[in-house]
C-alpha cells in the first residue's frame, strides 16, 4: 500500500539522514579501509567498500526525511550539548554479516567486550533524546563499522583487534544516495 500525503499525492521520497556517530580519526579509518579490502579479497566478496571518510559507529538513527528537519536538528544538538561523558577506548575483535535486503548484506567490524564506553555514550546520549522528544524504539545497539554491503552473508570470525579513542561525537546529515555526509555538529568527549 503507497503513503499518500493529506493532499492525495504520494508522500515524498526521502532525500537525507539523520545520526548521530563516533568517527574514527582519519589514521584508524586508513586502518579500517585496509582491513576492509583485505578483507575483502580474502573472503572474496564483490561489494564495493565504504569510502573513509563516512566509517562510523551509529549511536542513534533520528530518520529519514524530504529536506533536512531544522527544528530535530536544533532538537538533537541541544540534547548532545548536554553530554558530560570522558574520551574512551573502542576496540573491535571479530567480522561478520548481518542480515540485510537481499543482495546487500552489511559486512561488519563488531566491538569488543570492551565495548563499554560506546554503550555508555549511546545510553545517555539515547535518554536526552528521549526528553528532548526525539527518541525512538531502537533495536539492542551492538557497535560495529560497516565496511562494505555485499550478496554473500559472511559467518563470524576473530580479526586481530582494532579500536582507536573516542575523543568525540557527530551529528551527521548524510544525503541518501549520494554518498556525502555533512557533519552538522561536533561534541567533545572531555567531561
Amino acid at each position: 500500500m503507497q503513503q499518500t500525503s493529506l493532499d492525495g499525492l504520494a508522500a515524498p521520497h526521502p532525500t537525507d539522514r539523520l545520526f548521530f556517530a563516533v568517527m574514527p580519526p582519519p589514521a584508524s579509518a586508513a586502518q579500517l579501509a585496509e582491513l576492509a579490502a583485505d578483507l575483502r579479497g580474502r573472503l572474496g566478496l564483490k561489494g564495493r567498500p565504504r569510502p573513509t571518510s563516512h566509517l562510523h559507529v551509529t549511536l542513534h538513527h533520528l530518520g529519514d526525511f524530504a529536506g533536512v528537519p531544522q527544528q530535530r536538528v536544533d532538537d538533537a544538538r541541544a540534547a548532545a550539548a548536554g553530554i558530560a561523558m570522558g574520551a574512551f577506548e573502542t576496540c573491535f575483535d571479530r567480522v561478520a554479516s548481518f542480515a540485510g535486503r537481499p543482495g546487500k548484506h552489511p559486512f561488519v567490524l563488531l566491538g569488543a567486550g570492551a565495548a563499554t564506553g560506546l554503550a555508555m555514550l549511546h545510553a545517555g546520549l539515547g535518554a536526552r533524546l528521549a526528553v528532548a522528544g526525539l527518541g525512538r524504539r531502537e533495536r539492542a545497539f551492538v557497535p560495529h563499522v560497516t565496511l562494505l554491503y555485499d550478496a554473500r552473508r559472511v559467518p563470524a570470525q576473530p580479526v586481530e583487534p582494532l579500536g582507536w579513542t573516542a575523543r568525540e561525537f557527530v551529528l551527521v546529515h548524510s544525503l541518501l544516495g549520494r554518498t556525502e555526509y555533512r557533519v552538522l555538529g561536533r561534541w567533545e568527549l572531555v567531561g
